[in-house]
This record gives structure tokens, sequence and C-alpha cells, in this order.
């Protein structure tokens, strides 16, 4: 018997005070929750069985999609998205307290390499030079900072990662954009909708397409028009290497309906008809998160 027949275990990408730990408490609480030190892990623990639900990010409003994430949900794994979550990304820059007044002799910056870009003027025009160091999520930065109080270093990251790893605030949003969201899909080995308060009204399905192989022309506006015609409307479309040589890719499309509804069967039918191959991750609802009262 696993240990998630008697609470649902979630993993998801930590250590704690991630952004992606933000995400895993919207929804499932503080319970349950169990923190991993990269994509790929969160992934093998659901694959495995030794979690419910995967928490994972899948793409930034101003950055794009996480490839790792991709990577692994369509060409390693049989998992299916039961939610996702938008959740709003502030960026700040955090020292050890032991080093609050060393700000101008800063000898590195840590942080995720979505998080560094995000602070890309900022980090252009108030330290220029200095080596920006990637590390698997903002927290992980967080907390290696805090583990090094005599090194002249800085992380970018969350309020919650400042307060958990009792760092000093240095500046705060110093992200160069402002609408600044990250979406976090949960994932599981079921398909299933992770029924919460607070979703959207009209489902989302994500499909992974193929094209034929023969490759004839114009057969991916022959693709859209299945959902063209059908008022079928598609949030996103986006190509990705199938890893099996130069020019050969698979779609991402997100469709806001129902993958049982009558037209959405209709469309699978008419893209296979084509001799695509369709893979579906599931219908799913899209949250958001709620604001925070105030103190």
């Amino acid at each position: 018997m696993s240990e998630h027949d008697y609470a649902p275990i979630i993993s998801y990408l930590g250590p704690e005070a991630s952004f992606t730990h933000v995400a895993a408490k919207e929804l499932f609480g503080q319970v349950g929750l169990s923190a991993k030190p990269t994509i790929p892990d969160c992934v093998e623990a659901v694959s495995s069985g030794r979690a419910t639900y995967a928490v994972v990010p899948l793409e930034n409003a101003l950055e794009g999609s996480v490839p790792l994430t991709i990577d692994y949900m369509f060409n390693e794994h049989d998992l299916f998205i039961n939610a996702e979550l938008s959740i709003p990304i502030q960026q700040h820059l955090m020292v050890n307290q032991a080093q609050a007044n060393a700000l101008d002799s800063i000898e590195s910056i840590h942080s995720h390499p979505h998080a560094l870009a995000q602070c890309h003027k900022y980090l252009l025009y108030q330290y220029r030079g200095v080596p920006l160091i990637q590390s698997t999520s903002t927290a992980a930065a967080a907390k290696y900072v805090s583990e090094n109080p005599d090194k002249k270093i800085a992380a970018i990251g969350n309020q919650l990662a400042c307060e958990k790893y009792n760092l000093h605030m240095a500046e705060e949003n110093i992200h160069d954009f402002h609408f600044n969201h990250t979406r976090f899909v949960v994932l599981s080995q079921k398909k299933g909708k992770l029924e919460k308060h607070g979703h959207t009204e009209i489902p989302k399905t994500t499909l992974m397409v193929k094209l034929p192989k023969d490759d004839r022309p114009g057969v991916l506006h022959q693709v859209l028009s299945v959902f063209s015609w059908r008022k079928l409307n598609l949030t996103k479309i986006e190509s990705r290497p199938l890893k099996t040589g130069l020019g050969n890719y698979f779609f991402i499309i997100d469709v806001l309906e129902d993958e049982e509804a009558p037209l959405m069967k209709g469309a699978l039918e008419e893209l296979k008809a084509l001799d695509c191959s369709v893979r579906s991750f599931g219908t799913y609802y899209s949250y958001e998160q709620r604001p925070t009262r105030p103190n």
C-alpha cells in the first residue's frame, strides 16, 4: 500500500518558499506537501507512485514556457493535467543579514534562470558585470545565501523566501515588468479535474499533436481549420522539437473546451483522419491565486 492511499502527497519544486510552493499551498493547503530539488524529481515522484500530484511551473508571461517541464510531460511520462493555477510574480533582491550594509560589494547574484531574465534591466543598470549564478529555484538561491553569511552574494526571490530564510530585503520589486504571472500545472497519473472553489467556468484541454510523416504542404493550416470552423477557441499553440532530428516538431495546443464535448470529439476524430497523432493531457479547470487580506 502506498503512502498516498491515506492522504494525497503533493510533490513540488522546492525548497520551501519557492513560487511553486506558494502555488501548491494555494491549491492543497499545508498538508501533504513534499519539496523536491528539481522539476524531474517532482514528475518522477508522481510517475513512480510516490506522490499523488506534482505541482510544477509550465509557463511565464515574460519568459515563455519552461522547457524542462514540457520535455518531461510530453516526452518522458504518461501523465495528465488536473488543474492549472496562475499567480503573480514579484521579484526582490535579498542578502544575508550579515551583508546588509555591503550591497555595493556584491560579488554574485543567484536565482532561477527565469527570475534572472525577469530582472534583466535592473541587473544591467544596477549590477553590471556582477556574475549571475543560476539555481534550481528562487528559494534554493535564497537558502544558499542564508547558509553562507560570509559570502558577498545576493539572491532574487519572493517575500516568502525572504522571511523563511531570514534574509535582508535589499530592494523590492526589481522585476522589469509589473504584469508578470506564472502558470503552474498539477500533474497526476489519472485524468480528472481537480475540484476547488474559484475555478473558471470554461474548462481547458491540452493536446499534443504530431503532424503526418509525409509533411504535405498546408497540413498545419488544415490542423488549425479543424478548430476554426467549429469555433473552438485556442489559447495557446506552441511548437517543440521531437528530439528525432532537425525540423521535426510536435505542437502543444490548449483548447477552451471539455474533451468530452461533441465538437471536441469531432475535432479529435478529424485530426486522426488527417493522419495526425494526437494525445490528450486531459481536461481541467484554471485557477488564479486569491488575493491575500491585509493583516
